[in-house]
């Protein structure tokens, strides 16, 4: 069943500008699949390769959106939230440009107690924009 924002924001302890899943359109056993609408209103693209060249989402926020869409893999406990542990072999394909809808699929390779490890890919239009491996663990709202 999808998911609409105000239950990603419910679900995610981040605000915009760092909220960077619009939807969640799928979720099933060990799998999610979150768009996000990358729009030119966005405060990264007032300074990010815009002049003289075009607008490009930064790979570090693809790779957040990413992030973000492998923490609905976690399991859900009250006042649990993800936290991002480890990145490898992040890898960025093509660009995204202002009007791209980022499409973002995470995989789980193998779960632990509080701690998940993903395989996640970021298209756009069926074309592959970044891939990595995320390790994500569980922690409380408030720890450091």
């Amino acid at each position: 069943m999808p998911r609409d924002i105000e239950e990603i924001r419910r679900a995610l302890p981040l605000r915009y500008p760092y909220l960077l899943v619009d939807r969640i359109l799928e979720e099933g056993e060990g799998t999610v699949v979150a768009l996000k609408n990358v729009t030119i209103g966005e405060p990264v693209f007032q300074g990010h390769f815009a002049e003289p060249g075009p607008a490009v989402m930064p790979g570090t926020l693809i790779l957040e959106a990413m992030a973000q869409t492998a923490a609905f893999l976690l399991p859900r406990e009250e006042g649990a939230v993800g936290s991002l542990v480890g990145v490898e072999k992040a890898r960025f394909r093509r660009r995204v440009v202002p009007g791209d809808q980022l499409r973002v699929t995470a995989r789980t390779l193998r779960a632990r107690k509080g701690l998940v490890e993903a395989q996640v890919e970021a298209s756009v239009e069926g074309e592959v924009a970044a891939t990595a491996i995320l390790s994500l663990a569980v922690g409380r709202e408030g720890d450091a």
